[in-house]
């Protein structure tokens, strides 16, 4: 999947590691391969503070737009989500 002559860029960065499997997840499921890179110690003891919790999505530098547009495709879901959530707990207008 990759070698070492793969030159690899980051297309989104998180604090915490659930967001960044999600980002992941879509972007295989679009057919692009993908990384997480972050210090293990973050993880471990579930900081994110000073950058110990931040995640980086890397992506073959070749597929960096693709995975762009995959990525703010996800955004406007979760956003989309998100207004629904809020307008649903509201009384109907009169």
């Amino acid at each position: 999947m990759f070698d070492k002559s793969t030159e690899m860029t980051a297309v989104y960065v998180t604090y915490g590691n659930l967001r960044a499997e999600v980002i992941r997840t879509k972007l295989e499921a679009a057919g692009i391969p993908a990384l997480l890179r972050y210090e293990s110690v973050g993880l471990v003891l579930g900081l994110t503070v000073d950058g110990l919790g931040q995640v980086k999505v890397l992506v073959p530098a070749q597929l960096a737009d693709e995975a762009r547009a995959v990525i703010a495709i996800e955004e406007d879901v979760d956003a989309d989500a998100a207004e629904a959530e809020e307008t649903a707990d509201l009384p109907p207008e009169r």
